[in-house]
């Protein structure tokens, strides 16, 4: 984990560094001005009022740990009609959590609770001045749950789309959406924002996620692979990233060929990254930071393992035991790469 140590200023243009560090390291990384996100992971992470800080529901494979965003700064911060948020003049960090039961009494309000929220999203960050989404993550329990179009995360991909409206679908946000093991009913959104729009990647292994064929549900998830941000002192942001090729899931039956695939798709993301962007890494290497989620608690250890063999410890990466949004995919990961 790395030392709180005070980031340099790099001119009037949006910076983002992403960090693990220790539960116990949350008074120091709050004390920071330039510290623009705080989330704890699962059911030991610490506690606090602070709105730069977020408790996530998912549950880390280890030690509790902390992931830390770091910006120009300095940062103000607030909660505005349940939006914690905070900004840095450049990029802001949000955070909205909707009770999916004030929607629907049977327990079915999955769709209207993400339309409530992505309306409510669209239009705090366009009130706020940062316009421009960049990165977004969605947590809903259940993900899979329902057969066909029912299933519940076909139906907050129809709330996704209809909260924001209409839209540009090769000008979406990078966004992973993973399920929540706790059993709570509570759609959990946050996001950054910027004052100046990124660049989304698509990547050439895959068939874009906004123009996957009906098989997958009446509404296409909205989200692009990846995104270059607007400043060369970000990271490149990428999506949730699967064994998926073309639009079809791939290895059903071995993690450590679902990891290896995920893996090639990464490579394919980065290279078409860097035709804009030279200077990113062709690899994940010290400046990349990964969160792996793994869908069965048991494969925790042997991602880990498989993980430890392809990586070694240049990468920092937390594991999270979450649901998959396809119920044969046993392995998901996102981060950022630098």
């Amino acid at each position: 984990m790395s030392a709180v140590q005070p980031l340099e200023r790099s001119g009037n243009v949006p910076r983002l560094q992403v960090d693990y560090f220790g539960a116990d390291a949350l008074p120091a990384v709050l004390s920071q001005p330039d510290t623009l996100a705080v989330l704890g992971f699962g059911t030991d992470a610490a506690a606090s009022t602070d709105p730069r800080y977020l408790h996530v529901p998912l549950q880390p494979h280890g030690a509790a740990t902390l992931e830390v965003w770091r910006s120009q700064g300095p940062v103000t911060s607030g909660i505005d009609d349940g939006i914690r948020w905070s900004a840095d003049g450049m990029l802001q960090f949000g955070a909205i959590e909707i009770d999916e039961t004030h929607f629907d009494a049977h327990g079915n309000g999955i769709e209207a609770a993400s339309a409530a929220a992505y309306a409510r999203l669209h239009a705090f960050v366009r009130s706020h001045g940062y316009p421009h989404q960049l990165r977004i993550w969605n947590h809903l329990d259940a993900i899979t749950a329902g057969d066909g179009d029912e299933e519940r995360y076909r139906r907050f991909c129809l709330g996704r789309a209809a909260g924001l409206g209409h839209f540009d679908p090769t000008a979406l946000p990078a966004a992973s959406a993973i399920g929540r093991r706790d059993g709570v009913r509570t759609l959990q959104v946050y996001w950054l924002a910027a004052r100046t729009p990124g660049t989304p990647i698509e990547n050439p292994r895959q068939v874009s996620a906004y123009r996957y064929p009906r098989q997958y549900g009446p509404q296409s998830p909205s989200f692009a692979r990846a995104m270059l941000p607007p400043s060369a002192q970000m990271p490149l942001l990428l999506s949730g990233t699967a064994s998926v090729v073309g639009h079809e899931s791939r290895h059903h039956d071995c993690v450590e060929s679902q990891l290896a695939e995920t893996f090639a798709n990464f490579d394919s993301l980065i290279t078409a990254a860097r035709e804009l962007r030279p200077a990113l890494p062709a690899h994940f290497g010290p400046g990349s930071r990964l969160k792996v989620y793994v869908r069965d608690a048991e494969h925790l250890p042997r991602i880990a393992a498989a993980l430890d063999a392809l990586l070694g410890p240049a990468v920092p990466r937390l594991l999270l035991h979450a649901a998959i949004c396809r119920r044969e995919l046993q392995v998901e990961i996102d981060g950022v790469h630098s």
